[in-house]
């Protein structure tokens, strides 16, 4: 039976391994700890990430590390408890010496896959830090699971564009962590940030931490949700671990040596 490459589980001898049977790829799921309204656990993104992280490893050989479920939830304000956060620099740090670690210990390949929304203005700095600091030596990229594909973005902003412990989110975890649903404490919240000009904390903008329609959630929907996201992913990493950069070192060898530019 196939089983997720975690490496956390791992001996040191048994990681070299992995890496050196692979591509030198690592994913680096990312998820988060924070409320989620009455009816979800604190957990769910990172639930979320994790398993379709594992669903992906399964099905391509590439290696995982382990979830970071602790990372920039700071837009959900100490109202709800809860929410644990970073502050973006601290996150973004970490997520720098993680990529620092990888290149020091033979990858070459890391794709980050977060599944929280508020992580992305702080890993989009990370990747650019990453992929300058590591030229050459580390492919870096950044994909979040809610937007994989167009269609499974179309659907997880379908009852609320700033959504939160919605109805793509509930129909997750009625699939992947049933007993950690409360559905009968479910009270959906509509999304008031239409038309504005301004950005605001979910204080600002939820009665209750949720935006969106989780009382339509279903495990059914869950299930088909959670297929076409690992599908999803798992057709990205097979391109990913193939990819090389459009104009490698080589190409800029070859110049060098008919002295079309000046050394590398």
């Amino acid at each position: 039976m196939k089983v997720p490459i975690s490496i956390e589980f791992l001996s040191w001898p048994e990681v070299a391994r992995v890496r050196d049977r692979g591509s030198g790829m690592l994913i680096l799921p990312v998820g988060a700890t924070e409320q989620h309204g009455p009816h979800l656990p604190i957990n769910t993104d990172t639930v979320i990430a994790t398993r379709v992280c594992e669903y992906a490893s399964t099905e391509t050989g590439v290696a995982l590390l382990p979830t970071l479920a602790f990372t920039v939830s700071s837009g959900h304000t100490p109202k709800w408890p809860g929410t644990f956060s970073l502050t973006h620099e601290a996150f973004i740090e970490t997520v720098c010496s993680i990529s620092s670690w990888a290149v020091q210990t033979g990858w070459s390949k890391l794709l980050i896959v977060n599944s929280h929304f508020g992580n992305d203005a702080s890993l989009r700095v990370a990747v650019e830090k990453i992929r300058l600091a590591h030229l050459g030596n580390l492919q870096i990229g950044l994909k979040h699971t809610f937007q994989l594909s167009e269609s499974i973005w179309n659907y997880f902003i379908s009852d609320a564009d700033d959504l939160h412990a919605n109805k793509a989110e509930t129909d997750l975890m009625l699939h992947l962590a049933p007993e950690s649903v409360r559905m009968k404490a479910v009270m959906d919240d509509p999304d008031r940030t239409g038309g504005t000009v301004f950005s605001y904390p979910v204080a600002q903008t939820s009665v209750n931490g949720v935006t969106g329609a989780p009382s339509l959630g279903s495990a059914e929907r869950g299930s088909q949700l959670f297929r076409e996201m690992g599908d999803a992913l798992v057709a990205i990493l097979k391109e990913a671990r193939k990819e090389e950069a459009p104009l490698n070192r080589s190409h800029w060898e070859r110049l060098v040596r008919k002295g079309k530019v000046s050394d590398l």
